[in-house]
Protein backbone atom coordinates (compact mmCIF):
# COMPACT_ATOMS: atom_id res chain seq x y z
CA UNK A 1 0.00 0.00 0.00
CA UNK A 2 1.37 3.32 -0.53
CA UNK A 3 1.97 6.33 1.57
CA UNK A 4 -1.14 8.07 0.19
CA UNK A 5 -3.62 5.21 0.32
CA UNK A 6 -2.71 4.36 3.62
CA UNK A 7 -3.25 8.35 4.60
CA UNK A 8 -6.56 7.98 2.81
CA UNK A 9 -7.33 4.58 4.62
CA UNK A 10 -6.91 6.01 7.85
CA UNK A 11 -9.49 9.00 6.88
CA UNK A 12 -11.87 6.58 5.62
CA UNK A 13 -11.64 4.59 9.14
CA UNK A 14 -11.36 7.63 11.00
CA UNK A 15 -14.67 9.26 9.63
CA UNK A 16 -17.10 5.59 9.07
CA UNK A 17 -15.20 2.90 10.41
CA UNK A 18 -14.11 1.02 13.39
CA UNK A 19 -11.50 -0.95 14.84
CA UNK A 20 -12.63 -3.53 17.83
CA UNK A 21 -12.09 -7.16 18.47
CA UNK A 22 -14.60 -9.37 17.67
CA UNK A 23 -15.50 -12.87 18.08
CA UNK A 24 -15.68 -15.08 14.26
CA UNK A 25 -17.72 -18.30 16.69
CA UNK A 26 -19.31 -17.75 20.14
CA UNK A 27 -16.65 -19.63 21.98
CA UNK A 28 -13.83 -18.35 19.83
CA UNK A 29 -11.69 -15.81 21.94
CA UNK A 30 -11.72 -11.91 20.33
CA UNK A 31 -9.81 -11.33 17.60
CA UNK A 32 -9.06 -7.68 16.02
CA UNK A 33 -10.98 -6.69 13.17
CA UNK A 34 -10.92 -3.46 11.24
CA UNK A 35 -14.53 -2.36 9.62
CA UNK A 36 -16.62 0.16 7.65
CA UNK A 37 -20.19 0.79 7.10
CA UNK A 38 -21.37 2.78 3.95
CA UNK A 39 -23.92 3.49 1.63
CA UNK A 40 -21.37 3.51 -1.19
CA UNK A 41 -20.57 0.22 -2.55
CA UNK A 42 -17.46 1.99 -5.10
CA UNK A 43 -15.80 3.41 -1.78
CA UNK A 44 -16.26 -0.55 0.00
CA UNK A 45 -15.03 -2.00 -3.74
CA UNK A 46 -11.90 0.05 -3.86
CA UNK A 47 -11.35 -0.63 -0.08
CA UNK A 48 -11.59 -4.22 -1.17
CA UNK A 49 -9.04 -3.95 -3.34
CA UNK A 50 -6.95 -2.09 -1.72
CA UNK A 51 -6.88 -4.50 1.56
CA UNK A 52 -8.49 -7.94 0.63
CA UNK A 53 -11.44 -7.17 3.11
CA UNK A 54 -14.77 -8.66 2.53
CA UNK A 55 -17.75 -6.68 1.87
CA UNK A 56 -21.67 -7.92 3.17
CA UNK A 57 -24.89 -5.99 2.27
CA UNK A 58 -27.24 -5.31 4.72
CA UNK A 59 -31.04 -5.49 5.34
CA UNK A 60 -32.75 -2.61 4.41
CA UNK A 61 -36.44 -2.19 5.62
CA UNK A 62 -36.94 0.91 4.24
CA UNK A 63 -35.87 0.92 0.72
CA UNK A 64 -38.45 3.35 -0.09
CA UNK A 65 -36.99 5.81 2.95
CA UNK A 66 -32.76 4.43 2.95
CA UNK A 67 -30.35 3.83 0.46
CA UNK A 68 -29.14 0.44 0.67
CA UNK A 69 -25.87 -0.30 2.88
CA UNK A 70 -22.73 -2.33 3.03
CA UNK A 71 -20.35 -3.31 5.49
CA UNK A 72 -16.84 -3.62 4.99
CA UNK A 73 -14.85 -5.62 7.22
CA UNK A 74 -10.97 -7.06 7.73
CA UNK A 75 -11.08 -10.41 10.21
CA UNK A 76 -7.70 -12.01 8.89
CA UNK A 77 -5.67 -11.65 11.91
CA UNK A 78 -1.90 -11.26 9.23
CA UNK A 79 -4.48 -8.66 7.02
CA UNK A 80 -5.06 -6.56 10.43
CA UNK A 81 -1.93 -6.22 11.80
CA UNK A 82 -0.78 -4.84 8.47
CA UNK A 83 -2.66 -2.61 7.50
CA UNK A 84 -2.98 -1.30 11.24
CA UNK A 85 0.99 -0.67 11.20
CA UNK A 86 0.27 0.99 7.89
CA UNK A 87 -2.83 3.71 9.09
CA UNK A 88 -2.15 4.38 12.97
CA UNK A 89 0.51 7.18 11.93
CA UNK A 90 -2.31 8.96 10.03
CA UNK A 91 -5.00 7.95 12.14
CA UNK A 92 -6.54 11.17 13.78
CA UNK A 93 -9.00 10.11 16.05
CA UNK A 94 -7.30 9.69 18.93
CA UNK A 95 -9.54 6.58 20.54
CA UNK A 96 -9.04 4.49 16.63
CA UNK A 97 -5.56 5.34 17.47
CA UNK A 98 -5.30 4.13 21.27
CA UNK A 99 -7.22 1.03 19.82
CA UNK A 100 -4.71 0.35 16.41
CA UNK A 101 -1.98 0.70 18.91
CA UNK A 102 -3.08 -1.42 21.69
CA UNK A 103 -3.72 -4.35 18.93
CA UNK A 104 -0.42 -3.68 17.60
CA UNK A 105 1.72 -3.11 20.96
CA UNK A 106 0.38 -6.36 22.87
CA UNK A 107 -1.93 -8.53 20.51
CA UNK A 108 0.68 -11.05 19.47
CA UNK A 109 1.96 -11.47 23.08
CA UNK A 110 -1.29 -12.37 24.47
CA UNK A 111 -2.69 -14.69 21.89
CA UNK A 112 -1.58 -18.49 22.02
CA UNK A 113 -0.95 -19.68 17.91
CA UNK A 114 -3.32 -22.87 18.54
CA UNK A 115 -5.36 -21.06 20.50
CA UNK A 116 -4.98 -23.52 24.05
CA UNK A 117 -4.27 -21.12 27.03
CA UNK A 118 -3.07 -21.78 30.44
CA UNK A 119 -4.82 -20.28 33.30
CA UNK A 120 -1.86 -17.25 33.61
CA UNK A 121 -2.00 -17.04 29.90
CA UNK A 122 -5.88 -16.96 29.69
CA UNK A 123 -5.93 -14.26 32.43
CA UNK A 124 -3.30 -12.01 30.37
CA UNK A 125 -5.61 -12.24 27.35
CA UNK A 126 -8.66 -11.81 29.08
CA UNK A 127 -7.08 -8.58 30.93
CA UNK A 128 -5.63 -7.71 27.34
CA UNK A 129 -9.36 -7.48 26.36
CA UNK A 130 -10.84 -5.23 29.19
CA UNK A 131 -8.23 -3.13 29.06
CA UNK A 132 -8.87 -2.93 25.17
CA UNK A 133 -12.47 -2.03 25.58
CA UNK A 134 -11.72 0.44 28.29
CA UNK A 135 -9.45 2.78 26.37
Amino acid sequence: MKEWEAAYLAGIVDGEGSITLTRMHENEHRRPCISVASTDRELLEYLQDLTNGHISKKKNYNPTRHLNSYSFTIKNKTDVLSILKEITPYLRVEKKKKRATWILKYYDKVTKRNGKYSAECLKRKLEFEEDFFSL
